[in-house]
């Protein structure tokens, strides 16, 4: 009942103490770190406290300090906003919303373009230093960045790598923009699916990247030792960044809030900021795809997820699996990639298979629009200019008013 629910203590043969309630039990406020991961708290984590505290529990949405992730990482669109609007938003970030008219300025998009290009010839030289890979500074640079982990979905971007392969190499098919695939991010070091998930992403590199028929239409790079100091090259240079966790599984995220501060375009599902910033930006600056988060419950809920049923019923499905499991992106190493087949083919818990044929479809829309610059740098300063809400200052400030009841001082 009720009262076990919320005992710090758990009973058993091994009595254990259970922490999260204790903290809960110990604090006089409760926040989650984004809207809905504060709903979540309060419906599903701990709805016994929640039904007995409620004024206890709030929201305080994560923010991102634009001194170091546009100021400093990426000082000549900070100069371009500063020429148009001021220097007001280095500490009032919501000022950005002033730069919102210039997005359909022709002389504003071709500087934030060409400052967005010196951005992508600083993370090639970069990535051919680091990896030995010459990349298209034209093509479309496709990033994600952040810990590899199962719920992050780094594997979904790899389906649909494999597939757009098997589109040109096995369709004879052109993508509609050449594209760099560019991932970066450590593992724990006994996570041993996600050190094989690396792997993965070193072996499409190896194949993709050398084989003739490709040519330029795409190239993939796992950017090695990902730390702040690559992070400030890479997030000033994203056109598309990656943001694909399964919905309800990621609290906040901050990465998101780095790539939208400097005008790259989300493709996410609705969860953790990702809501946040679509409605700050609104739905057409946004590209979502994916089940939702009560969607993603139910088939929990109800074990409805059959992968082998998706695989006989979906031709793009079935073609990526067996590649996958094949030694095509493994020559000398057959089977090596198996634990990875048989992990979606088996319980796939983070529903890859259920999202991946919206996910290709909202890639191939990113790539036709990616062709219209106007509309896509219009999108883009969009992106910036209503980053507003993310800044750290912000979020801090809300800490000191409703929670540590401090002022400021200065």
């Amino acid at each position: 009942g009720k009262l076990s629910r919320m005992s710090i203590i758990e009973e058993g043969d091994t009595k254990k103490v259970r922490m999260g309630n204790l903290a809960i039990v110990g604090s006089h406020s409760i926040n989650g770190v984004a809207a809905i991961h504060s709903e979540l708290v309060k419906k599903n984590l701990a709805p016994d406290f929640y039904e007995m505290w409620p004024e206890r529990f709030n929201n305080k949405t994560n923010g991102i300090t634009p001194r170091r992730w546009l100021l400093s990482a990426n000082p000549e669109l900070a100069d371009l906003i500063s020429s148009k609007i001021g220097r007001e938003w280095i500490t009032h970030l919501d000022q950005l919303v002033k730069i919102a008219p210039f997005a359909t300025d022709s002389d504003f998009v071709r500087s934030f373009f060409r400052i967005k290009k010196d951005n992508k010839e600083k993370l090639a030289k970069i990535i051919l230093n680091t990896t030995g890979n010459i990349v298209d500074t034209d093509s479309l640079f496709d990033v994600q960045v952040k810990r590899i982990h199962e719920y992050k979905r780094q594997l979904l971007n790899a389906l649909n790598i494999i597939y757009n392969y098997l589109q040109i190499t096995e369709d004879g098919l052109s993508l509609s923009s050449p594209r760099t695939f560019i991932l970066g991010g450590k593992a724990a070091p006994s996570y041993d699916f996600a050190k094989l998930t690396i792997k993965l992403f070193n072996n499409l590199s190896k194949v993709i990247n050398n084989d003739p028929r490709v040519k330029d239409q795409m190239k993939v790079v796992f950017i090695p030792d990902y730390k702040v100091s690559i992070a400030e090259r890479v997030f000033p240079a994203a056109d598309v960044s990656e943001q694909i966790s399964t919905a309800g599984f990621e609290a906040s995220g901050t990465g998101n809030m780095k790539f939208m501060l400097n005008g790259a375009l989300t493709v996410g599902t609705l969860d953790g900021a990702n809501v946040e910033i679509r409605d700050e930006v609104g739905p057409e600056n946004f590209y979502l795809f994916g089940l939702t988060t009560p969607e993603v419950k139910k088939i929990h809920d109800e074990h409805s997820h059959n992968p082998w049923d998706l695989y006989n019923a979906d031709t793009r499905i079935r073609r990526i699996m067996d590649a996958l499991r094949s030694d095509m992106f493994c020559p000398g190493e057959a089977g090596i990639f198996q634990p990875i087949f048989d992990n979606i083919m088996g319980a796939d818990y983070y529903l890859l298979l259920s999202d991946v044929g919206s996910y290709i479809d909202t890639q191939a829309q990113v790539a036709k629009d990616f062709l219209n610059k106007a509309s896509w740098g219009k999108k883009a300063i969009l992106n910036v200019a209503h980053s507003g809400k993310f800044s750290s200052d912000r979020t801090i400030a809300e800490y000191a008013k409703d929670i540590w009841d401090v002022k400021p001082v200065l």
